[in-house]
């Protein structure tokens, strides 16, 4: 699934077992100490410190304390091995849908683990891992609003995070039920922002926002993946009866970069040994 002709990483060490402490000095240990790294993992290593852009609001997956700032979920376990198997430290930055490819195309990050779908379109800018999890788009709407499938959102306005896929997969999913016709869609060229055909969107730049607008009745529904949803639903909410859109999330890298080939690795052994099954559990994601 991965397909770039990288040169092969050796070495890479397993995943599973307790994680070691991370490191202050940035001193290499493990497999960084003994194995020939790329140029690009291997300044991640004399860094000292691995960059990684998470999630701050997706329980389960990134989740950050407000009371503690103490980051939590499968995504940051998972970075946190991945700086492990390194020898560096991990410092997490906070990303949006609309931010992580800014900052990972700037270099303020190393990599991305945030609830990021892997598309066709977004392998020709940026490289993922192997998916280490499958979610489903679906709907979250007040349950005073009697909307319960995908032909009562007919005509209503809903929120979606700017910079993700979940309006285009959204109207796919009612043009496949027959709620809408069609006409005038293109994948290609589609745009939240401007498509009125039945349904129409509003964009904003962080999830929190989008549950603000549904309690004020701003917006008519909250659009996105139900793993990020989860944390959204309370009492008086429920979730639309239709689920569509298979999301699978991967580590996003640069493109063409060496560590995208290391983190390849990682997420694979990752899958074949457990580890990720285990914190599927651990963080009730199954």
């Amino acid at each position: 699934m991965f397909g770039l002709a990288f040169a092969t990483l050796v070495g890479v060490s397993a995943c599973g077992g307790t994680p070691a402490a991370s490191t202050s000095s940035g001193s290499p240990s493990g497999a960084a100490a003994t194995d020939a790294l790329g140029a690009d993992t291997q300044a991640i290593v004399d860094r000292g410190v691995l960059r990684v852009g998470v999630k701050n609001a997706v329980v389960g997956f990134g989740y950050q304390d407000p009371a503690t700032g103490e980051y939590s979920g499968m995504e940051i376990e998972l970075a946190q091995k991945l700086a492990d198997q390194l020898g560096v430290d991990v410092e997490y930055t906070t990303v949006t849908a609309a931010t992580r490819t800014e900052l990972l195309d700037s270099g303020d990050i190393d990599c991305v683990l945030a609830t990021f779908t892997i598309t066709d379109e977004r392998k020709e800018s940026w490289d993922f891992t192997t998916p280490y999890y499958t979610d489903y788009v679906t709907v979250l709407v007040e349950d005073a609003s009697g909307i319960q499938g995908l032909a009562d959102l007919k005509d209503k306005l809903v929120g979606v995070s700017s910079g993700s896929t979940s309006a285009r997969s959204l109207v796919e999913a009612m043009i496949e039920a027959g709620v809408l016709d069609g006409t005038g869609y293109s994948a290609d060229t589609f745009d939240p922002a401007t498509w009125t055909d039945g349904i129409s969107f509003q964009q904003f730049d962080d999830y929190p926002a989008i549950s603000t607008a549904l309690s004020a009745g701003t917006v008519d529904a909250f659009c996105v993946d139900k793993s990020i949803l989860a944390v959204y639903r309370t009492d008086g909410r429920s979730y639309i009866e239709d689920q569509f859109a298979p999301q699978q999330y991967g580590i996003a890298t640069k493109l063409g970069s060496d560590f995208s080939t290391y983190c390849n690795d990682f997420i694979e052994t990752c899958l074949s040994d457990g580890t990720i099954d285990g914190y599927i559990s651990e963080f009730n994601l199954g």
